[in-house]
């Protein structure tokens, strides 16, 4: 009995190491694909020409306008939209205790979606006010999720069932507005719908990357609660913690990271439902940690847009590749969670 507390510090101090060892890992490996997605192209270019260029430590015109001018930009979307959905998917899947619980299925992608194209169909509005109406419409679907789910307290097996019957009344919404509107609106709508990170503007990503400043660490600070949590209200309770406030910081911060990600770069599917996973089977029994997870997200969609560039016989939009590449996942997902019982 007196080698027990020993050996839980043990596996306590193991944990801690892997958990470090994986993040280090992945920051590099992050890194490495956001200098590599500027290295490559009809222009190629070395990995000291653009980290120059990038943190302006030498005067190039030519490199510079192609790094900062013509790849910056978009290997920031991928970089910031990964690491935004790669945390809100985690924190939806922790707190609602279910691994198909994503934003691309309780609502909130949907919510952006209808209001997006409710703008380019009836208003022929473009740019900025696309990816505002993105960010309102994704916030109003939360909203609307969060109050229908309300019974005294809020169920996650509810939340994501209201969550499922959202995103079916506005993915008809949607397919209604598109049949009413003309075929340069439809183009554009459908090009939207399909997500893409070549599409945000400097003032979208910088939106997005002061909100990752904030929200991210926010995220990181709540994670003992989201540990709580998982445990149920009622251990989360014995253990001191507020539930709902806690729930609703949680959910508000997931929600605000999505809605922000799909206002800069549409709705591009699947990594918020991929990067938790992926990020625990690293992580071991030091799994859920909401900065791998983010990590993972970024990884993945700095990879997925530079298949979808450069090795597809023409050049993709990002949705594209994580569309084909999450699907299977999905399918896999659900037969695993149906013959494990595990699915809510």
């Amino acid at each position: 009995m007196t080698a027990t507390p020993a050996v839980l510090r043990a596996n306590r101090r193991r944990r801690g190491l892997r958990a470090w060892s994986v993040i280090a890992g992945l920051t590099a490996l992050v890194a490495g694909l956001f200098v590599f997605t500027m290295m490559i192209g009809s222009m190629r270019l070395t990995a000291e020409e653009v980290v120059t260029s990038v943190l302006r430590l030498r005067t190039d015109p030519s490199v510079d306008f192609v790094v900062r001018g013509l790849r910056l930009p978009t290997a920031l979307s991928a970089l910031t939209v990964g690491l935004a959905l790669g945390a809100a998917g985690t924190i939806f899947q922790q707190l609602l205790r279910n691994p198909l619980a994503s934003p691309d299925f309780v609502g909130i992608t949907s919510g952006a979606g209808l209001a997006a194209v409710a703008g380019i169909v009836l208003f022929q509005v473009s740019g900025l006010f696309v990816s505002g109406l993105a960010l309102g419409g994704a916030l109003l679907a939360a909203l609307l999720m969060y109050v229908l789910a309300w019974r005294d307290g809020v169920s996650g097996y509810r939340f994501i069932l209201i969550g499922i019957g959202l995103v079916v009344f506005f993915e008809g919404l949607i397919g209604y507005l598109l049949t009413r509107a003309q075929l340069f609106e439809a183009r554009q709508a459908m090009h939207w719908l399909t997500g893409s990170v070549g599409q945000a503007s400097e003032n979208e990503l910088k939106l997005l990357a002061g909100a990752l400043v904030v929200l991210l660490p926010l995220a990181v600070l709540l994670q003992r609660q989201l540990r709580a949590l998982e445990l149920g209200d009622d251990a989360a309770r014995a253990l001191g913690t507020r539930t709902e406030a806690s729930r609703a910081a949680l959910l508000a911060v997931a929600v605000t990271l999505t809605a922000l990600a799909v206002a800069v770069a549409g709705p591009i599917v699947f990594i918020a439902l991929i990067a938790g996973p992926v990020a625990d089977r690293l992580l071991g029994p030091a799994a859920g940690g909401i900065g791998a997870a983010a990590l993972t997200g970024a990884s993945l969609l700095l990879t997925a847009d530079l298949v979808a560039v450069h090795l597809m016989p023409t050049p993709l939009p990002t949705g594209v590749v994580t569309g084909a590449v999450g699907a299977p996942y999905l399918l896999w997902l659900l037969a695993t969670t149906n013959r494990k019982g595990a699915g809510g």
